[in-house]
């Protein structure tokens, strides 16, 4: 949702979050059907990192407009639909490879990804509107894209470098997210206006 921003056309907004999730949806389904090969090199984590870390940096620091911080701008749909599919991807990494290393059953695993994207996909138009109406929100994402993006690096320095591994707890992370989100909630576009 904060991705689509990047297009100024409401309607163009709908079209890359639709198109954007069919090509999300194929990229997972190929790495769900590929996960046994993935997780072997270590690499794939790595770019996946590299890449979630890339768009936070290039959100976090980009010049401000109107006051707030502002993501990647797309002059056409076309620029916006690689994004959003690679987006999901590089989230998808952790969570498909170790749901395939955990189950054996492929099926589910394929369930548990279709039923995310149709998830995504119906929350995003929500989250569309809520960008629009919460000054912190757009924040909040883009902060928790810096925490996935640091854990999958955390997991290859693991897997590569750390002699002794470091594990981080799964609920400190949800709970960081939870916190991250209550932040992002905290203040309505309006209230803003109000002090001003």
């Amino acid at each position: 949702a904060a991705l689509v921003q990047g297009l100024e056309d409401p309607k163009l907004q709908r079209d890359a979050l639709n198109l954007g999730m069919v090509a999300a949806f194929g990229m997972r389904m190929l790495l769900i059907f590929t996960a046994t090969w993935v997780v072997q090199y270590w690499q794939f984590e790595l770019l996946g990192a590299a890449y979630l870390l890339w768009l936070a940096i290039q959100y976090f620091f980009s010049a401000e407009e109107e006051g707030h911080h502002h993501g990647p701008r797309f002059n056409t749909l076309w620029q916006a639909i690689p994004l959003i599919a690679v987006t999901d991807l590089a989230f998808s990494l952790d969570s498909v490879t170790t749901a395939i290393a955990l189950v054996d059953k492929r099926w589910l695993v394929i369930t548990g990804g279709v039923i995310g994207i149709i998830a995504l996909r119906a929350l995003a138009e929500l989250f569309i509107q809520w960008l629009k109406e919460f000054v912190h929100l757009q924040d909040a994402g883009y902060a928790t894209v810096t925490l996935v993006g640091l854990k999958l690096l955390i997991k290859v320095g693991n897997d590569t470098v750390f002699s002794s591994p470091i594990m981080v707890p799964e609920w400190l992370m949800i709970t960081v997210i939870v916190c991250l989100f209550l932040w992002g909630f905290s203040k309505r576009v309006n209230e803003e206006i109000e002090h001003h």
